[in-house]
């Protein structure tokens, strides 16, 4: 990590769209030695961020899922049967886990859904964190590489199958929380990742995603990968139905959209984003009601309200 932190933040940012306050603070907090915890809804580019700057620096980024079957001995490694039967107990017969894969490569220890993953687990980490070296039994200690970073992400929106983060943990750990990007980066995002020629449809698959995060009867609305599957699918059923999709820019509210192409957007949400809302618990409306909702007051209502008198 010896390159100049600036150049190595221009080279970033190249592979980002937006996100630079994100990425100075990521990059000054591993720069200045530190472990991470990124906290925001799925699709906000946390692993886009780390994969650029673990490419850039040159150091490995080492994937954990955290869920209940990451035990200690997952993270950590464990002996093998087979070769402990024929030698017996040694460092040899040693098989690595994720953690000292990291430590002794230098690596970004990178685990994901990070407060899914058992207490005990998660303790595990201490030591490596405060310490930069864990003790394993019959093999002895492991110091870590200079560059060895733990950076963890979780998703503060979702409560089923997770855990409370100890003092312990959480005291070792900077925390920086990363919510969507406005409506302009997520259209950018969707225009590069589609790569569409239709302004009309990128705009109005960002904007419809976007009003899943803002209904109160949604507890968590679709990230911008729903978008980009909107945009996708209603091109590839504008093809399949020899519907024409209007090129004019974003013009917001949507106003003299013909019936055909509003039509496939509608059903292309049921598809795309029904299966990524998420309703409160006390709604009795189905996904399919409320995007349907959402979809009416985009091209029906919000042009109403606009027009003149």
């Amino acid at each position: 990590m010896s390159d100049d932190l600036a150049d190595v933040r221009e080279k970033v940012a190249a592979r980002v769209v937006g996100r630079e306050r994100e990425l100075d603070l990521l990059l000054a907090a591993v720069a200045a030695g530190r472990d991470v915890l990124l906290e925001g809804p799925p699709g906000t580019s946390k692993s886009t961020i780390l994969a650029a700057i673990t490419a850039e620096w040159g150091v490995p980024m080492v994937f954990v899922e955290g869920n209940a079957d990451l035990t200690p001995t997952r993270l950590v490694g464990h002996h093998s049967p087979a070769r402990v039967l024929r030698d017996d107990y040694s460092a040899e017969t040693f098989v690595p886990g994720p953690l000292l894969e990291a430590m002794r490569s230098g690596g970004f220890l990178y685990v994901e859904e990070f407060n899914r993953a058992p207490e005990d687990t998660l303790n595990t980490l201490l030591t490596a964190m405060a310490e930069r070296r864990i003790a394993v039994p019959r093999v002895g200690s492991v110091e870590a590489a200079p560059s060895f970073r733990v950076v963890a992400t979780m998703n503060p929106y979702d409560t089923i199958g997770t855990t409370r983060l100890s003092t312990s943990v959480s005291d070792r750990l900077c925390r920086l929380a990363v919510g969507y990007q406005d409506a302009e980066a997520e259209r950018a995002i969707v225009a590069v990742r589609t790569d569409l020629e239709s302004p009309r449809l990128v705009a109005d698959a960002v904007a419809l995603t976007r009003a899943t995060r803002g209904h109160e009867a949604i507890r968590q609305g679709s990230s911008v990968r729903g978008a980009i599957d909107l945009a996708l699918v209603v091109d590839r059923l504008a093809a399949l139905r020899g519907v024409t999709v209007p090129d004019d820019g974003p013009i917001a509210p949507p106003r003299d959209l013909p019936a055909a192409y509003t039509d496939l957007v509608l059903d292309g949400m049921l598809l795309a984003l029904s299966g990524r809302i998420h309703l409160d618990d006390v709604v009795e409306a189905t996904p399919e009601t409320v995007l349907r909702t959402l979809w009416e007051s985009y091209f029906v209502l919000d042009p109403a309200r606009a027009e003149p008198g």
